[in-house]
């Protein structure tokens, strides 16, 4: 990534919910507060957000060799970043030429060198990278196929080839336009270097560029594995915008369901239940992935990242525990939702029923006055207005009755 030409900023603290500003973005898209999806596209974005696996036919054989990687470039080529830094010095560029590139040895100043590619379709580029460094097949083809669960892999060292840890990690953020997107990321890890693979730009990777530009940074001062620490870190961090997102919806959906139930309001609360499940199967093995990275003995991880990584586990553990504290507020919500319908079904019911109990014998004298027959009654010179006094003091009496016994 090349450098910033705005200096370098001062190291970034977290801030649950708050995610810092990625070069990217407008600053009007990146204040903007996340907004819930509305009733009229609802049914489509939640087709949108459902994840989709895509797998290979069956009976291939497992991994990727070189020689199946396309040489040819595809319509959108691979960005690929170098940076190159130590505690007093970095450089930063996007490589044009994959293959000289390569072909140069790293600075001898350099400490770490972190090599990130945006775009997974142009697998000339993933090629020359994996015959550079050696890279398993196995791990190529997780690299290549997303949805992958978050997995940590150790590759032991053969012969003159360094071992590596072989890491993928998923995360879920928010867009512009405030849906949801899963993200995976494929990262190698050796002493003195870290591979990262993407499909698309994520405001996770400016926020550690950015982080290194700063000489003051932690990042600088340790080896690659704080790196890998420092990137995981923020791919966690990304699960508390989407959280705050839905507790802001949650919090709008009750208040709907509260004063005015209608089926936009169940609607919404699925909608909601299926987001949480999407973030939660995202989550869930992040925190073991991170749980695995914090207790792996192995060369290329060293003490002071693993201690960082326990603040990692914490802010995991957290997420999980938000996850199902807003799984529980939506099925009450949506418990709330069938009791205030159903209340509001039996309070019809039972004006209704009222109404036709008060017209039972109002209509049975009805009936007997209207027989087609001689009714003595009917001779009296005050008989209409004698009838329909009885039955107002009837209705009347069996009203009173109703709201003395508490059903009106």
């Amino acid at each position: 990534m090349p450098p910033r030409p705005d200096g370098a900023p001062p190291e970034m603290t977290r801030q649950a919910g708050n995610p810092p500003r990625s070069p990217r973005t407008s600053p009007k898209s990146a204040n903007a507060r996340p907004k819930p999806v509305g009733h009229k596209h609802a049914k489509r974005a939640a087709r949108a957000r459902l994840p989709r696996s895509k797998r290979a036919p069956p009976g291939l054989a497992a991994g990727i060799e070189y020689h199946e990687l396309l040489q040819t470039p595809p319509d959108h080529p691979a960005r690929v970043f170098c940076t190159d830094y130590s505690p007093e010095r970095i450089q930063s560029q996007e490589v044009t030429d994959i293959a000289a590139f390569l072909a140069v040895h790293r600075p001898a100043w350099s400490q770490v060198r972190w090599i990130h590619v945006e775009g997974l379709r142009d697998q000339g580029v993933i090629r020359a990278i994996a015959e550079k460094y050696q890279l398993h097949p196995l791990a190529i083809e997780d690299v290549l196929h997303a949805g992958h669960r978050p997995k940590l892999e150790d590759f032991p060292a053969i012969g003159e080839l360094p071992g590596r840890l072989f890491v993928i990690a998923r995360s879920i953020r928010l867009t512009e336009d405030h849906q949801m997107l899963a993200e995976q990321i494929g990262c190698f890890l050796g002493r003195t270097t870290l591979l990262s693979f993407q499909q698309n730009s994520s405001p996770a990777i400016d926020q550690i560029q950015r982080r290194l530009e700063n000489p003051l940074s932690r990042v600088r001062q340790h080896d690659a594995s704080f790196l890998l620490y420092a990137l995981i870190d923020a791919l966690v961090d990304c699960f508390f915008p989407v959280l705050d997102a839905s507790s802001e919806r949650l919090e709008t959906a009750e208040e709907d369901v509260l004063t005015q139930p209608q089926m936009q309001s169940l609607h919404a609360m699925h909608l909601i239940k299926r987001d949480l499940v999407m973030i939660r199967r995202a989550a869930w093995p992040m925190r073991e992935l991170v749980s695995q990275l914090q207790r792996e003995r192995h060369e290329c991880l060293s003490e002071i990242a693993q201690t960082y990584f326990r603040d990692v586990q914490d802010h995991c553990v957290q997420i999980i525990d938000l996850i199902e504290t807003y799984r529980e507020i939506a099925s009450a919500v949506t418990e709330t939702y069938v009791s205030v319908v159903s209340n509001r079904t039996n309070d019809i019911m039972k004006v209704l029923t009222i109404i036709g109990t008060i017209f039972i014998p109002l209509t049975f004298l009805a009936g007997v006055y209207g027989m087609n027959m001689p009714i003595p009654e009917n001779a009296w010179r005050f008989s209409y207005p004698v009838f329909w006094a009885v039955c107002l003091v009837i209705a009347g009496f069996m009203l009173w009755r109703f709201r003395r016994g508490g059903w009106l």
